[in-house]
């Protein structure tokens, strides 16, 4: 799940793969804008066939935190 969603955090910024970390966080560490970020989740509805609800990503500020939520998700 982490190697995924790095992949696909690198289409939305321009960062190395490696330099993506569990506690890098969206905004401040990668640069995303709040736009990337949203654009990411639709991207994220579709890679895993699920659906984000908008409330609970409010607070997602890290990657792991990221991986989490998705992890509910899936299963």
């Amino acid at each position: 799940m982490f190697d995924k969603l790095v992949e696909v955090i690198c289409n939305y910024v321009e960062v190395e793969p490696e330099n993506v970390r569990p506690e890098s966080r969206f905004m401040e560490d990668l640069g995303f804008t709040s736009f990337d970020f949203m654009s990411m989740l639709g991207e994220l509805e579709e890679t895993f066939d699920v659906e984000v609800d908008q409330q609970a990503v409010v607070n997602i500020r890290t990657v792991q935190e990221a991986v989490d939520y998705l992890e509910t998700l899936v299963k």
